[in-house]
């Protein structure tokens, strides 16, 4: 088979996003890298002109705020840069981002649900964990029946059973 390469649905650095997060994030992006910019540095430059810098709450405030902010903007260009518009290659009993995942926790009979996909989606009527998640990494590619183990960030491992993996339709 020659052509196009196939699309996976696996690869770690691809964050799938909807047209509306997207550019809600390019939107956010676009001011922080702009207007935030400069609104900070009068911040900074204002709060310089009142004088000793060791003992000026608003300047250290200030720079924190900057700092912060360009973290944000750094993190931003990241998910910007390795998004892919649309939906995530989906295949009903496999999952995946963008697959709505039915599991049990090991020695729990309840169910839990939740969207597999970026947090950057949030605003999904259900949980969201992300596939990058130390559950999300370990169900990720696992089918219906399938168990897959995973450490918490307490150090304790969790196994959970994949009951449903089905693509996620929305509200």
């Amino acid at each position: 088979m020659q052509g196009e390469p196939v699309a996976d649905s696996h690869n770690e650095s691809v964050t799938w996003l909807t047209q509306e997060a997207y550019d809600r994030l390019k939107a956010e992006l676009e001011y922080l890298s702009g207007p935030g910019r400069v609104d900070i540095a009068k911040k900074i430059e204002a709060a310089r002109e009142e004088g000793d810098l060791k003992e000026n709450g608003g300047y250290h405030a200030a720079k924190d705020e900057q700092g912060k902010m360009e973290a944000r903007i750094f993190h931003l260009r990241q998910i910007i840069d390795n998004a892919k518009v649309g939906e995530a290659p989906r295949t009903e009993g496999v999952v995946g981002p963008g697959m709505t995942v039915t599991v049990r926790f090991e020695g729990d009979d309840e169910e839990v649900a939740f969207l597999l996909a970026s947090r950057e989606e949030s605003g999904a009527p259900i949980d969201v964990y992300s596939p990058k998640s130390p559950l999300g990494a370990a169900i990720n590619g696992k089918k219906i029946g399938e168990k897959a183990t995973y450490t918490m960030p307490n150090g304790r491992s969790n196994t959970v059973e994949i009951l449903e993996a089905v693509p996620y339709i929305g509200n």
